[in-house]
């Protein structure tokens, strides 16, 4: 159950194509094979109001998290993160020829008796993977 959420400045729009940049980030998801199709999600919130460094319109950044469920060792968390923030370079690489861009990103377990989770989507995909269904 990864939840990979990002916040990025509104200034980054005119050069970042932010619905590809989610999918970007989906597609790293699932190729660290640490997570089921059905429980990938990627959402990117827009930030109208910031104030970046020193304080110079052209700065911007992008800030993602990614949450996950307890039971992953610190390598599986670790290569993830590799995995997500390389392919988020890769993407963004064109923002870092600027002197005027930064990325982070952050990890964090969720702590399971803490969470309460009711999804649809598995079963769908399950089956659609073995043949049975729609």
């Amino acid at each position: 159950m990864p939840h990979l959420s990002f916040d990025y400045s509104a200034n980054l729009e005119a050069g970042v194509d932010m619905p590809a940049f989610a999918g970007c980030l989906h597609d790293a998801l699932l190729e660290t094979g640490l997570f089921e199709l059905g429980a990938v999600r990627v959402r990117g919130f827009r930030c109208d109001v910031h104030v970046v460094a020193d304080r110079l319109a052209q700065n911007g950044f992008i800030d993602m998290s990614l949450r996950m469920g307890e039971g992953r060792s610190l390598e599986d968390r670790q290569r993830a993160g590799e995995a997500i923030f390389a392919a988020a370079c890769d993407f963004l690489a064109p923002q870092f020829a600027s002197p005027h861009f930064m990325l982070s990103l952050e990890i964090r377990e969720i702590s399971a008796p803490l969470s309460w989770k009711r999804n649809a989507i598995h079963p769908r995909i399950r089956q659609m993977q073995t043949g049975t269904g729609e």
